[in-house]
């Protein structure tokens, strides 16, 4: 495989694999990929699709060997629970932290208007994800913190909010703690298939409703 096509590959192997999407944003995804780079003349469409729809298949066969609950069954269960206790938590929010921060003022912003101030929040974003779905070493960073906050001692209080949420729903974690780093899961594997009828994880304004309930 060239590098090019490595590169393409691993884009649709972290696309299928984080779930969020269905096989049609995918391709359409991917065409606009190949063609941004100019790859055109290397990597034709049917290769990209047979390789969208390989990859799919496989993680449908290795979904029938997953014991539930999932690691990330348990994840979303423990970002519920930190919606109950006035802490947004987003998954998928953005590429990068900053990105991440930007959804985060986004639904405290929305929370204000319904007169309700969150305690922090905790989020990973999408490189997060391409590191829970990999074959070798998965693990999960956690990024943690509370909207216009300047205080080491607030951030930590939200931290260990969050490291306990986790624990408590049977994740070992790595954390100094501090104020300054992320909360890793280390292990954790992404596990999860787009379902259009499912539930969509990315729905912030789920978040918004289940706080300001």
């Amino acid at each position: 495989m060239t590098e090019n096509k490595a590169f393409i590959y691993e884009s649709i192997f972290n696309q299928v694999r984080m779930g969020f999407l269905s096989i049609d944003e995918i391709k359409e995804n991917i065409l606009e990929e190949i063609e941004d780079n100019e790859f055109e003349d290397e990597i034709s469409e049917e290769w990209a699709f047979d390789t969208i729809k390989e990859e799919y298949q496989k993680l449908l066969a290795e979904s029938k060997q997953w014991k539930s609950p999932t690691d990330t069954e348990r994840l979303i269960k423990a970002f519920d629970e930190l919606g109950d206790e006035n802490i947004v938590a987003l998954h998928n929010a953005g590429y990068t932290t900053t990105e991440g921060e930007y959804e985060v003022v986004e639904v405290e912003r929305e929370l204000q208007e319904n007169e309700v101030w969150s305690d922090g929040y905790c989020f990973y974003h999408q490189q997060d994800l391409a590191r829970a779905v990999a074959v070798e070493d998965p693990g999960l960073f956690i990024a943690f913190q509370k909207v216009d906050n300047t205080s080491d001692a607030v951030a930590m209080e939200v931290g260990k909010k969050v490291a306990e949420v986790l624990r408590n729903n049977g994740f070992q974690i790595k954390w100094s703690p501090s104020a300054r780093t992320k909360i890793e899961i280390p292990g954790f594997r992404w596990q999860h298939i787009f379902n259009e009828d499912g539930r969509d994880l990315q729905d912030y304004g789920e978040v918004i409703e289940r706080m300001i309930q």
